[in-house]
């Protein structure tokens, strides 16, 4: 840490009381007034940053004080405490724990290294009845920034480490350095565990496109930047194909919203290598742009990549359903989709076994209808409706392979009593649970009401992360001067309170082939009815194109080994990290463990609209 990042922290420490900065990075900018340059000239940058963040905090205290804020987060406790007396944890599960974050997790990421990246914006406004982020803001104001949180060190300020994205030049006529605002991008995995980011705010009425191009290294934990775009997005969609190359679609283009751009990118572009080895750092490297377009008229459309190899594109208007042959690069039709527009809802490719998933389950979007719809087999049926309809849900795929809604609102910032009021019904405050025959029943509520910008995912222990809308956190911090404005609640799923759980000791520390045995080891082997492997999750915006579950077959077991068998190719589960999770005839899951899929040394066998086998390194390239 710097000099100046340690003054700075200690400014804001010594003013604020509080720990605004942990000790891992520099102070993150906030909105800095006309007069930061004369102060900069004195303190220097971070510390003149840390002093305008005070500042800032203690203008967003006038129009919402913290007593309102301290007021609204003691209310949404008790009416937790009292909602969820009647809810038995051996059948629905807890809340367990609620602690303060940096950042607002906008964006989140599971990292293979078990720590989980969140990613957001420098608010430009503490008052939750006005528009926290700087989505219309041109200059430096407009930047973003970036936290990991390691659950192995527990819930304090020191299990946060500042990785804040690179600084960038943004076309916005004022050409000043920032933090890139890559915030409302779109994100995937590539093989080797790195987070390819794509996108961002560029400023302006309602925001406009970024070309920027990054990928955030688990290893190094850093942060890369690639070449531009072709166009600028604002809002798009990201999903890995069954080689491995992330397929990029709509966003809002540069010349700002209202203009969805129809071009289709793949990163890295054929004759680049795909990141395979932890130390493959793609930097500078292309994306190109694909023939088949993608005229999506609203952002964020579902993506997901599903065991024929083919790209499903799933969008918000009934009518735009489309199917992407990535190796033949062509889009077709799929069948209009039963219900009408969908705003910001979940989407989840559904399990079915140990091959990958067939179909996909369609639920939340519209507060008016609670049927959730199944795209399977090239049609589309209606199926069990949950308890009400909401839109800004997260529906999450468990290790067990039931589903858990949690998060949602009435509207965008609407939680049944008008945008930008914090109050909201306590409905959507409940999460929903889909066991294995697809009925749904509601279960306990949540401490702050998340909808817009909120997230989930699942931890390797069995966990569930739940985090997001910067407007509830900053609408019930217990401490907006202290820098850490952003929230974490932890819930424990059923099959946490079912008794002892399984133990997973050993997994294969190197690649793992298609369609090949493989051993672990558990001291409780004998218990083990069902192995499962579970994707890790980057979402943002209720798009997770990351899901997916698979059962591994069981082939025997001797003493403590387990013989299993992975999937059975690319299609099936795209290369790269996943976590394996051995569970009992409860269901009850062991803690994951994590294991990596596809060789790099495997070759592509691709024909059209399905890729059999191995790790495609596409045409004029060598093998990822």
């Amino acid at each position: 840490m710097s000099r100046a990042s340690r003054s700075a922290a200690l400014s804001v420490l010594a003013l604020a009381a509080a720990l605004a900065v942990p000790a891992a990075g520099p102070a993150p900018a906030r909105a800095v007034p006309h007069h930061a340059g004369d102060e900069a000239a004195v303190l220097g940058d971070d510390h003149a940053r840390a002093h305008a963040r005070l500042r800032q905090a203690a203008k967003g205290t006038q129009g919402y004080p913290q007593s309102k804020r301290t007021a609204g987060l003691a209310a949404l406790e008790k009416s937790q405490r009292e909602a969820n007396t009647r809810f038995d944890a051996a059948r629905f599960g807890r809340f367990a724990q609620f602690f303060p974050s940096p950042d607002f997790g906008v964006h989140v990421a599971l990292l293979p290294t078990g720590k989980v990246l969140l990613f957001s914006f420098e608010r430009v406004e503490a008052d939750p009845t006005k528009e926290t982020g700087p989505t219309n803001t041109v200059g430096r104001t407009n930047a973003g920034r970036a936290w990991l949180w390691d659950p192995a060190r527990g819930t304090g300020a020191r299990a946060f480490k500042n990785v804040p994205p690179p600084v960038v030049l943004m076309p916005d006529g004022t050409y000043s350095p920032r933090p890139a605002p890559f915030f409302c991008a779109g994100h995937s995995y590539l093989p080797n565990g790195m987070v390819g980011v794509f996108g961002g705010n560029v400023g302006g009425k309602g925001g406009s496109g970024a070309k920027l191009s990054f990928v955030f290294d688990p290893w190094t934990e850093k942060w890369f930047r690639n070449r531009d775009m072709a166009v600028g997005r604002w809002y798009p969609s990201v999903v890995t194909a069954a080689d491995g190359r992330q397929i990029i679609m709509s966003g809002q283009s540069e010349r700002g919203t209202g203009t969805p751009t129809p071009v289709v990118e793949r990163f890295p572009a054929l004759g680049h290598r795909v990141p395979w080895r932890p130390y493959d750092i793609p930097a500078g490297v292309p994306a190109e742009r694909l023939r088949a377009d993608a005229p999506f008229r609203n952002d964020y459309p579902h993506l997901f990549s599903l065991r024929d190899g083919m790209i499903y594109g799933l969008g918000r208007d009934a009518d735009q359903q489309w199917l992407f042959d990535p190796v033949r690069d062509v889009r077709s039709d799929l069948p209009r989709r039963p219900a009408d527009f969908r705003g910001y809802g979940s989407a989840v490719p559904l399990p079915a076994g140990f091959r990958g998933p067939d179909s996909v389950l369609v639920l939340g979007g519209d507060p008016r209808d609670p049927h959730t719809y199944r795209l399977s087999g090239g049609r589309w049926t209606t199926e069990e409706p949950r308890a009400f309809g909401r839109t800004q849900d997260g529906t999450l795929i468990l290790p067990d392979g039931t589903l858990l809604t949690v998060n949602g609102a009435l509207d965008t910032r609407d939680y049944g009593h008008g945008p930008f009021n914090p109050k909201a019904d306590l409905k959507y405050r409940q999460i929903e649970m889909r066991d294995a025959q697809g009925h749904w029943r509601l279960g306990p509520a949540q401490r702050l009401p998340r909808g817009y910008h909120s997230n989930a995912l699942i931890l390797p222990d069995g966990r569930m992360m739940v985090t997001g809308d910067e407007l509830q956190q900053i609408a019930n911090d217990p401490d907006i001067k202290d820098g850490m404005d952003g929230s974490i609640e932890l819930y424990e799923p059923a099959y946490l309170h079912r008794g002892a759980r399984p133990a997973l000791d050993r997994v294969p520390a190197g690649d793992l082939r298609y369609d090949a045995p493989f051993q672990v080891s558990s001291s409780t082997a004998k218990d083990v009815k069902r192995a499962v492997l579970l994707a890790p999750t980057t979402v943002t915006h209720s798009v997770n194109t990351s899901q997916r579950h698979l059962e591994l077959r069981l082939t025997g077991v001797r003493g403590d080994r387990i013989g299993l068998r992975t999937p059975p190719g690319a299609a099936d589960a795209p290369p790269g990290h996943y976590m394996l999770f051995l569970l009992d005839a409860k269901g009850v899951p062991s803690t994951a463990k994590w294991i990596k899929l596809g060789p790099r040394w495997s070759a592509p066998q691709a024909v059209p609209g399905r890729v059999r086998q191995g790790v495609s390194g596409g045409s004029g390239s060598d093998s990822p």
